[in-house]
């Protein structure tokens, strides 16, 4: 039996890389409260989450993370109040004119996965200058999902792979977990290794379901906007000290590491 992991090969890094995730997801919760805590709006609390964005994927390019994917907006956001769905909207338009080219100038290569149709025209054509701007770009592949939903991924992807059958292409004895993963968001980066959610919830809200499958959990009560380098550095040195088993015995982990 293969590892999970054994259709993403890494070239040989230092035993302090190794220890490194190569693909972290960040679910970045607790805009509002933070925002309420200061005596704020919620719009300003969203404002505040970009300053740590932009601290959290400077320090993920510098520790050569391969791949940083964040939760923006999942399909269930919709269901927030109006006022607070256009600043968002507002606010992830800003963020595309203004931060890639900043991006670029890093060598930084931006993706959006999600159901894009919802957005508005402005958004779609910015999210695709962005990804074509930045597509050759080596550095950190940045990834926002945005209107994102694990089960809508997974979904999408069963779909396409019956599309295929019934156009005679694919036989469905041909459909096993390497096909489905070939068709879901993110099929050419490795699997997630490391998801960090912050502001104290312990759940992981439909994100990346099926790319999170052997994923270690960093959660803390950290509020997204007081989220920096440091927690970053914390999250990434609590994922160093766990052992990751993928259905083996410690014995055997041990065994293979010596």
């Amino acid at each position: 039996m293969t590892s999970p992991q054994s259709s993403h090969s890494r070239p040989t890094a230092s035993p302090a890389e190794e220890a490194l995730p190569r693909h972290v997801a960040i679910i970045m919760d607790g805009n509002n409260r933070w925002a309420r805590a200061q005596g704020l709006s919620g719009v300003r609390g969203h404002h505040a989450g970009v300053e740590a964005l932009r601290a959290v994927i400077r320090r993920a390019a510098e520790r050569r993370i391969e791949t940083l994917t964040l939760f923006a907006f999942s399909s269930e956001n919709w269901k927030r109040p109006v006022t607070e769905v256009n600043a968002l909207m507002e606010l992830f338009l800003m963020a595309l004119k203004r931060e890639v080219k900043k991006l670029h100038r890093h060598g930084i290569r931006l993706s959006v996965i999600g159901e894009r149709s919802a957005f508005s025209t402005a958004i779609q054509r910015h999210i695709e200058q962005a990804e074509a701007l930045t597509a050759d770009n080596p550095g950190l592949h940045l990834v926002v999902a945005a209107n994102y939903g694990g089960r809508w991924d997974i979904a999408s992807a069963a779909r396409r792979l019956a599309e295929r059958v019934a156009a005679g292409e694919l036989e469905p004895s041909a459909i096993d977990e390497q096909a489905l993963d070939r068709e879901v968001s993110l099929s050419g980066d490795a699997p997630v290794d490391l998801c960090i959610r912050t502001s104290g919830e312990k759940r992981i809200s439909n994100f990346l379901l099926w790319q999170m499958a052997y994923a270690e959990l960093h959660f803390t009560p950290v509020l997204w906007p007081d989220f920096g380098a440091e927690a970053f550095d914390a999250a990434l040195a609590d994922f160093a000290g766990r052992q990751r088993r993928f259905g083996m015995t410690d014995e055997q982990v041990e065994a293979r590491g010596a």
